[in-house]
């Protein structure tokens, strides 16, 4: 802007193309203060603009040229740059939500919030995309932050905070590419530069709701002559945009209709009907006529009533579905009759809440030359186009990124990010990816176990080493190479918790502390085995009596005697918590066992002898190798004695676990598991629940179902 200097002052050059005219401001700022040194208004000779959408480039281009040249004479200042706004009917917002869970309570820093932010913008550009059926391309131009979330909890600032969860809602804002580039070459065939962007939306907001205001719940419409441009603001920062594509041109096409004239003698009906009680006009047939302000007022009124319904309607959807406290307007088309207080009756506020805004919302603006100057709603954007450009500066610059040019829409905060977004660079391949996590199984439940974070992007900015917050200007060369992926998910059998318990185990007559034993996929493993995807890992609560031999450095051989709670058993034999395991060695300890523990079978056999229970007469045999039977043709009543008896003498002790504490059984050769019910403190005529459930060592078992020494059986209400 060096050229538009003058005597040390930053002059600004501002337009306002607007569909029925052009609108050209040149000033400067000093002390908070805009002092407009001048002013040209110019009407498109033809309607080379509709609904604010340049139709002939060439035809504005030349209108812009008139604005200019008024100025410069007025001014005597040579212009070359200019500050433009783009209209509301070509903008596209996406109102979205981003949540992120953190793996762990973290301490929130300026750019986590950056990321937070970034990542629900490119939510946002996703989610528009999706909807976008045209061939276009947009821009992202800018976004407003509407809340924060820490742990589902509104809050004004993330930062310094701790926590799991955090999100944010904000509303990003989009413009298409045509509709840029037919003001920027408009502009171009007017020998004019674009020094900044903005949005007519924006740029009626800079004046007509100053910063301290938009805590409120406030709306704003502009009504120009082709489209109504809408502004929500509340919690200090714009909540929404919209646009309707209905404004002034429609009442100047009926009054058109009416008078019988064109459309511009129409539109100088209309504007002469809001200064003088009666208008004087030559229709097209030639014939001189006139007609009364108030007659005008009762044909547009049912128009003018529909454009205020709709744009009640749609403040209404912008805000959630619920009215505004008050509403301002500014631009000609709003300035017909009836227009606000029909707002007013809509949104169910009092009239006085829906006002245009003109001259009490200029205190910070001086007009140097007052010649012919009205301070009115329709300065209110002209002047905010040429003040953002102080506050925001935005235009669109080009860059290098990997090679290709890319043009983004400047805010006067761009970084790396922002360009990445606009060429389309995925975000995940700019931070830290983490492997693939590890999914497997624990007694039947799902575990994870998370990847490492892989290594960051590699960044360049203009061959020097950057990061994704560094900031860039036009022209910059940005290189980016991908981050990388870190190792899966790893685990071992160790390192599980349930695995990592200890149990007591008296190892001949020493208590030990032993570790669990684990089985993966239904094979045995030791602590140090890699677990694999989809692996079922089992976590028993046992140990074999070769893995506590394996513990204490006892050598297992053909000659070693294992005794498990007073009973003959073997290196598979199940050891569980508070069991007694003895092992010993050579003929001496075999004869030690048998002296000690006799089997059972002679000792049956013994009493039935000393009880006089001959062999020949009661049925029972022993045969060559020890074992015993029984002789089929024997009495039967003598033989089921004789059997009976023999039972009683083989009764022996077992032992279980009953909901997680050891239980011996007393007094039976065989048990079946309604067994438990004489021992267990559990009263099965006290209901303590619906249902009873019972599992046998993870199974729902039949009451007459045999169990068997270390069995595992739960019993409870349900």
């Amino acid at each position: 802007m060096a050229s538009l200097e003058q005597v040390d002052q930053k002059v600004v050059f501002g337009l306002d193309i607007g569909t029925r005219s052009v609108v050209g401001t040149v000033g400067y700022m000093t002390d908070g203060q805009f002092n407009v040194i001048a002013q040209a208004v110019e009407k498109h000779e033809t309607r080379a603009m509709l609904d604010g959408q340049i139709h002939d480039i060439g035809k504005v281009g030349s209108t812009i040229r008139v604005v200019k040249e008024k100025l410069e004479q007025q001014t005597d200042i040579h212009l070359t740059d200019v500050c433009i706004a783009a209209a509301g009917r070509v903008l596209r917002t996406v109102r979205t939500t981003y949540e992120y869970e953190y793996p762990e309570s973290h301490d929130i820093t300026d750019e986590d919030i950056y990321n937070l932010d970034s990542a629900a913008v490119e939510q946002a550009y996703s989610e528009f995309i999706k909807k976008n059926t045209s061939d276009l391309k947009f821009y992202l131009v800018g976004y407003s932050v509407m809340h924060y979330y820490l742990d589902g909890y509104q809050i004004a600032n993330l930062e310094g905070h701790n926590a799991g969860k955090v999100s944010v809602e904000l509303i990003a804002t989009f413009l298409p590419d045509d509709c840029v580039d037919g003001l920027y070459k408009a502009c171009e065939r007017a020998d004019l530069k674009v020094a900044n962007l903005t949005l007519e939306p924006i740029a009626a907001m800079m004046v007509a709701i100053p910063d301290r205001f938009r805590m409120l719940n406030l709306a704003l419409v502009d009504v120009g002559a082709g489209t109504s441009d809408i502004c929500v603001t509340d919690d200090g920062s714009i909540t929404a945009y919209g646009m309707l594509p209905i404004a002034g041109d429609d009442i100047t096409e009926i009054i058109a209709q009416h008078c019988l004239v064109d459309f511009n003698q129409a539109d100088e009906i209309k504007i002469a009907a809001s200064h003088s009680d009666r208008v004087e006009y030559i229709d097209i047939m030639g014939l001189r006529k006139s007609i009364t302000a108030e007659e005008i007022a009762g044909i547009i009124k049912p128009q003018v009533d529909m454009m205020a319904k709709k744009a009640a309607e749609e403040i209404k959807k912008l805000n959630g579905d619920r009215s505004v406290s008050a509403v301002f307007v500014v631009g000609g088309g709003g300035c017909v009759p009836g227009y606000t207080e029909t707002i007013a009756k809509e949104m169910d506020i009092p009239e006085e809440r829906v006002a245009l805004r003109g001259e009490e919302v200029m205190k910070n603006i001086t007009f140097l030359n007052n010649d012919g100057i009205d301070r009115d709603s329709l300065l209110v954007t002209p002047l905010g186009i040429c003040i953002s450009y102080y506050e925001e500066a935005n235009n669109f610059i080009f860059v290098s990124f990997n090679g290709v040019q890319t043009k983004i829409y400047d805010n006067g905060k761009l970084q790396i990010v922002d360009a990445a977004m606009q060429a389309a660079f995925p975000n995940e391949d700019l931070f830290p990816k983490r492997g693939e996590e590890l999914r497997y199984l624990v007694n039947g439940k799902e575990r994870a176990s998370r990847g490492e974070p892989g290594e960051a992007a590699v960044i360049s900015l203009n061959g020097k080493p950057a990061d994704i917050h560094s900031k860039i200007r036009a022209n910059d060369i940005i290189e980016v190479v991908p981050s990388t992926a870190g190792d899966p998910g790893k685990a071992v059998i160790e390192n599980i918790p349930e695995f990592k318990t200890k149990f007591n185990v008296n190892v001949n007559g020493k208590n030990v502390e032993a570790s669990k034993f684990a089985t993966v996929n239904g094979e045995p493993q030791t602590g140090l085995y890699s677990i694999k995807p989809g692996d079922e890992v089992k976590i028993l609560d046992y140990n074999t009596a070769a893995q506590i031999a394996a513990l204490m450095d006892i050598e297992i051989n053909e000659d070693t005697v294992i005794i498990v709670n007073n009973e003959r058993g073997d290196s598979s034999t199940p050891v569980y918590e508070n069991f007694k395991v003895e092992f010993k060695e050579g003929e001496e300890a075999i004869m030690d066992y048998y002296m000690d523990f006799p089997d059972a079978d002679e000792v049956a056999v013994g009493q039935a002898n000393e009880e006089s229970y001959e062999t020949s007469d009661s049925g029972v045999k022993i045969l060559d190798d020890g074992r015993i039977d029984y002789d089929e043709d024997y009495d039967d009543y003598s033989t089921s004695e004789s059997a009976e008896h023999i039972k009683n003498i083989l009764a022996h002790d077992l032992h279980i676990m009953v909901n997680n504490e050891p239980v011996t059984l007393h007094g039976k050769s065989d048990y079946i598991f309604v067994d438990i019910f004489d021992t267990i403190d559990f009263d099965l005529t006290k209901p303590n629940g619906r249902s009873i459930v019972t599992t046998l060592n993870g199974k729902t078992p039949d009451y007459m179902q045999s169990i068997h020494e270390g069995d595992k059986i739960e019993v409870y209400w349900k």
